[in-house]
């Protein structure tokens, strides 16, 4: 029988990869340590970073759009779209060209890419920031720790300090 008709006809179990016993810790199955520079983000710090350039997005779009907060809607939605676009901007060149945000940057996150290239490139970048604006894909993580976003494109976020 072949590879692929036996993954799915012999059960759900036999598509899982083996491993040698339990994961002790997120990135442990990719040779990550368990701390410090080069370990695998939490989803906290993670959310952290993401808060953080989503503020810094609203303030840079303060400095165009005066939200008026007394009346018409419409200029309330103009200014979250437009908050929403720089936030995009900010995220996909930032990460595409250097593998961080400001927010990753404050607080010692980078993305890299799984085999090991330097830049990430908009070609991943943009799928993943699309994702990581519905914020559900970003959270369900895996033992490893990589989001539904990163398996897609083939990155992991890891701490840089």
């Amino acid at each position: 029988m072949s590879r692929w008709t036996g993954t799915w006809l012999s059960g759900p179990g036999a598509a899982i990869e083996p491993t040698d016993g339990p994961v002790r810790y997120r990135g442990e199955r990719l040779g990550l340590p368990e701390r410090g520079a080069g370990s695998v983000a939490s989803n906290g710090i993670r959310l952290g970073a993401y808060a953080i350039d989503l503020v810094l997005s609203s303030l840079v779009t303060s400095l165009f759009i005066r939200p008026d907060y007394s009346g018409d809607q419409s200029e309330m939605w103009r200014f979250n779209y437009l908050a929403i676009l720089v936030w995009f901007l900010i995220t996909v060149v930032g990460t595409s060209l250097t593998g961080f945000t400001p927010g990753k940057v404050l607080l010692g996150l980078r993305v890299v890419r799984m085999d090991g290239t330097a830049l990430i490139g908009p070609h991943r970048v943009i799928p993943r920031t699309v994702l990581t604006a519905f914020v559900l894909p970003a959270g369900i993580t895996d033992k490893d720790g990589r989001g539904l976003h990163d398996r897609l494109v083939g990155t992991i976020v890891l701490r840089t300090r």
